[in-house]
């Protein structure tokens, strides 16, 4: 296995993707997780932290959708959720780059 700290940084970044075209902060990630998991060294625990990271997005905006009839919380939610979503792969992707150890937070293990 090769060490790749650009395409760790890459794949973190990838999730912002849907800034740009509206979708793909799961699917590019995935694809990059799933090409390279056994090529590049520490991509597969990355991969799967930016999967469980996404996937725990999705249930969370989910949630917020009936909160939007209860005071509009759901709408608070939806917002705070979007922030985290831009602001976490970008310090992830710093993290990477320094050598450090990213973190996702609100994020339930789908995969381990």
């Amino acid at each position: 296995m090769k060490q790749d700290k650009q395409l760790l940084v890459l794949t973190h970044l990838s999730q912002l993707v849907s800034l740009v075209i509206g979708c793909g902060s799961l699917i590019f990630p995935l694809i990059i997780w799933l090409t390279q998991k056994n090529k590049v060294y520490q991509m597969d625990e990355h991969g799967k932290m930016i999967v469980n990271f996404q996937l725990s997005l999705v249930v969370l905006y989910i949630v917020c959708v009936p909160l939007i009839l209860l005071f509009g919380l759901g709408l608070l939610g939806w917002f705070v959720l979007g922030i985290v979503s831009i602001i976490y792969p970008v310090i992830n992707a710093v993290k990477v780059s320094n050598g450090e150890n990213p973190e996702y937070p609100l994020s339930f293990n789908f995969i381990s």
